[in-house]
């Protein structure tokens, strides 16, 4: 071999393409020279903005790049570190795919690719942010945070950029993330969102009116017809698949201009950046476009291409192709052999095969001792929506597969790489989560109705968990294609008329989490809090390890605490309604025997409409679209706190003559879980009015302020009522009976806010009880005399009627009555009630009072979790 024919690139400053865990934007290896782009001074004729600097052009002139529109003050051109996209794909170290949901409208959003406003439909990456084009998603590279290892490699995150230390430090919120290295998903068959659990219904809806352009959709074909009478538009593929699938780019040139002039244009249109002396385009009618012989007429049309100057009778179709080539340098990237570097380079001719390729390879990096036949040369395309691999045939000849490669699309030649692999036997382990089981069953019951209603295949399926209160299994599937075929089935199952659900659930090495790291596990109800439930879950996917966010609508909190079952101290932070933190806190307490972490103290970011617990912890009134990040950082910086929790156990007798309400039958024994408050009378008969019509009209229930306003609406509807509640009801205290006064609700609390804020029992000192703390392991009771006295009391007039206090309480109905514990409402029967403490306490966290130092500390600390800013994006 020639000198110069093999190089060897340093890798431990190779920059990288992905962003940060705890980061927001990209960023590249400052140069003086901006990387790849092709600037040039233009007329500005209309209000722009620096790409880089984010900052207003002033002036009429600014610099665009001819490639990718990136445009940038003269003063920012020796700073630009983002590289144009041209040369994106190949800085990528370690390609990870996008994880994109269905199109939609984002406003004040740039594409990636060509960088200009999507004022039309476009594709969103749920993991890192990244918006692009429909039209432009092809030319999107694989270059996505990588949240986990997959099987195929050992690396901790996606490339980091050169400007930060080589091992991603996370930023801020170090000590809350994740690390990717900890988490193992064997992913194949499954899409990037089945592995991150993000249902699609959700994805396929509208988005907020906030952050929808209602401008027309205008294609980006459309975009670049010139209307120049000097110029005329041609049509442009770039390989045969481009040509089946009808798929071209168009560019404007003179009207009569150079075939040089013409190839540069369609290399910029397709992002390439090679010299344009390797390639030539070929020309063929529209009706060959139509055949289906369509390559074979373009083929034996190759000649015809002699002329050097395109005139204005031009064929209005061309292909571009690439010439052939005796030999060529090859990039050969060593995968994950951990030698130090990013790529070898090697000069291949019409010999070289993929044996001879690995042979020359193995010295190069240390391995000169090794078998060739432990070693594997593997293909990559590093598509944005998708990373194939194919391992290449020994014997294959190198530059065949190259010119195979360009034949079929010279846009995906420049998105190909070549890696040599060492064998290893894979060990494939997929993890799935079954919900929706009858509860209470064995673990043959449950392998038996799974192998009736899915046919599991039990030689590569084995129920490794089984939750049978909760009527759920964790399954270990050995088999890709049978872990698809469950996971696609359960979707149309239903057992005992109740439909299953499966979640693909991470695994996470907890021998692996840094000491110091207490990862933070997420709950968001989207539904809750007017749907901001939605948009928080992208932002803190993309915040932190998108596996450490759960969407409680997919398979509920129990998915969540399975994946962290082994993670030796963690946090929770759930988002949503008091309904919705007692949902989470009630499947704590099912499962925190199977915890290593028992007793993870919980944050509240509150979504509902009366939040009053989190209105206790300092969390707020309600979430109004606080910046994420700063939720996180008040969540890493809260103070632990004691809470007490109670168990209620509701016992219906056989019900009196002339039952109330349609109760004509006594209810089975039940237990539920109080956090909040538990009311009996009034107080429950305005939250079950409300609920019913929330149920009839479910779409207009989606504002904290109509939430309010139909609770007024229903309590001025009760104003009048009269119900004695003190004659149907007996109440014990501690062994102690308990003479209740006139009242129409009698209500237990055991924090001291209630109907969105309000303090029921008052401030007021008073020897007869102790001063009402959430952790006494004391409950309140108060009565109010109706809507009325209710409505004083939420208006801060008056407070509650102070009744009792204690530790156990028993209520005896004589007759049906209605009944909230946490705000969720239903008739009770006549029978008895049983109010008293429910275990170990449970640890929340309050939020600080401590305020940040400065203004500015914030955004200081913030910076040091991202890399530089986009600017475009």
């Amino acid at each position: 071999m020639a000198d110069g024919s093999r190089s060897v690139r340093g890798g431990g400053g190779s920059p990288g393409s992905s962003p940060v865990l705890g980061g927001r934007c990209r960023g590249w290896a400052p140069s003086a020279v901006p990387p790849g782009h092709g600037f040039r001074r233009v007329t500005l004729t209309k209000p722009t903005f620096c790409h880089y600097c984010t900052d207003f052009i002033w002036g009429l002139a600014g610099y665009q790049c001819e490639v990718c529109n990136f445009m940038s003050h003269e003063k920012c051109l020796k700073n630009v570190k983002i590289p144009c996209s041209c040369i994106a794909p190949s800085l990528v170290r370690v390609p990870v795919a996008h994880c994109f949901g269905p199109p939609g409208h984002y406003k004040r959003k740039f594409c990636t690719v060509c960088r200009k406003s999507l004022e039309s439909p476009a594709f969103r990456c749920e993991v890192c942010e990244l918006h692009v084009h429909t039209d432009c998603i092809l030319f999107a590279c694989s270059d996505c945070r990588q949240c986990h290892q997959d099987g195929h490699q050992d690396q901790a995150h996606a490339a980091c950029y050169i400007i930060v230390t080589p091992e991603c430090t996370f930023g801020r919120l170090r000590n809350m993330i994740l690390p990717p290295s900890c988490v193992q998903l064997f992913s194949r068959n499954f899409s990037k969102l089945h592995c991150f659990r993000i249902s699609e219904n959700l994805q396929a809806e509208s988005e907020e009116d906030d952050d929808v352009d209602g401008s027309t959709q205008v294609s980006a074909k459309d975009v670049q017809i010139s209307t120049d009478s000097s110029k005329q538009t041609l049509k442009i593929f770039d390989g045969n698949d481009a040509v089946k699938r009808n798929q071209f780019r168009l560019i404007s040139i003179p009207r009569i201009a150079k075939n040089e002039e013409v190839v540069e244009a369609a290399l910029r249109a397709y992002y390439i950046n090679d010299d344009q002396q390797e390639y030539e385009l070929q020309t063929f009618t529209q009706q060959a476009l139509l055949s289906d012989d369509v390559i074979n007429r373009n083929d034996a049309a190759e000649d015809s291409n002699s002329g050097s100057v395109f005139r204005e009778s031009v064929p209005e179709a061309w292909i571009i192709r690439a010439k052939p080539k005796d030999e060529e340098v090859i990039r050969i990237y060593p995968a994950w052999l951990k030698v130090g570097m990013a790529y070898v380079s090697l000069r291949v001719n019409k010999e070289s095969t993929t044996q001879s390729v690995i042979k020359e390879v193995l010295p190069l990096l240390g391995r000169q001792t090794e078998c060739l036949q432990n070693f594997k040369l593997v293909e990559v395309l590093m598509g944005s929506k998708q990373v194939q691999r194919m391992v290449l045939d020994s014997q294959e000849l190198i530059l065949n597969r190259l010119k195979d490669i360009r034949k079929t699309s010279i846009r995906q030649m420049n998105q190909t790489r070549f890696y040599v692999v060492e064998n290893s036997k894979s060990i494939v382990r997929v993890n799935l989560f079954i919900g929706g089981l009858p509860p209470q069953l064995s673990p043959e019951e449950y392998t038996n109705i799974l192998k009736d209603e899915l046919a599991i295949k039990t030689n590569v399926v084995s129920v490794s968990h089984v939750y049978q209160a909760q009527g759920a299994v964790v399954l270990e599937i050995s088999c890709f294609s049978e872990a698809e075929r469950i996971y696609m089935l359960v979707k149309d199952t239903t057992v005992n008329d109740k439909p299953l659900n499966a979640v693909v659930i991470p695994e996470v090495m907890a021998s692996k989490i840094p000491q110091n790291c207490w990862p933070l596990l997420v709950f968001v109800n989207p539904k809750s809090g007017g749907l901001k439930g939605r948009d928080l879950l992208h932002s803190f996917r993309k915040l932190l390890n998108p596996h450490q966010v759960f969407e409680l609508t997919n398979g509920g909190p129990l998915p969540g605490f399975h994946t962290f079952s082994k993670v030796p101290s963690f946090r929770v932070l759930v988002c949503g309604g008091d309904g919705t933190v007692g949902w989470v806190l009630g499947a704590l307490e099912e499962i925190r025997h199977k915890l290593v972490c028992s007793e993870p103290s919980v944050a509240i970011l509150p979504l509902g409409t009366g939040n009053d617990l989190g209105r206790v912890l300092r969390w707020g009134a309600g979430y109004s679209g606080e910046d994420p990040y700063s939720v996180l950082i008040s969540v890493d910086e809260a103070d632990d706190v004691l809470m007490d929790r109670w168990t209620i156990l509701l016992d219906a007798e056989e019900p009196a003559d002339g039952a109330e309400n349609g109760v004509a039958e006594p209810e089975p024994p039940k237990i539920v879980q109080m956090n909040n408050y538990c009311g009996l009378g009034i107080d429950a008969e305005l939250s079950l009015d409300f609920h019913h019509a929330r149920e009839e009209e479910p779409g207009k229930f989606n504002s904290r302020f109509h939430n309010k306003g139909v609770y007024v609406k229903v309590g001025l509807q009760k104003i009048s009522h009269t119900r004695n509640l003190h004659k149907d009801i007996k109440l014990q205290v501690d062994q102690r009976e308990v003479e209740l006064p006139s009242i129409e609700g009698l209500i237990f609390i055991n924090i001291p806010s209630w109907g969105s804020g309000a303090d029921l029992w008052g401030s007021d000192s008073d020897d007869r009880f102790e001063k009402p703390r959430i952790d006494d392991g004391l409950l309140e009771v108060v009565g109010v005399t109706g809507v009325v006295h209710m409505g004083q009391v939420q208006g801060g007039f008056r407070s509650g009627i102070r009744i009792a206090q204690g530790s156990y309480f028993r209520v005896t109905l004589l007759k049906p009555i209605p009944v909230q514990v946490d705000g969720e409402p239903w008739i009770q029967a006549p029978g008895q009630i049983i109010i008293s403490a429910a275990g170990p306490k449970v640890h929340m966290l309050k939020k600080s009072k401590q305020k940040q130092k400065k203004t500015g500390s914030l955004k200081e600390m913030r910076v040091d979790s991202m890399a530089v800013s986009e600017g475009g994006r």
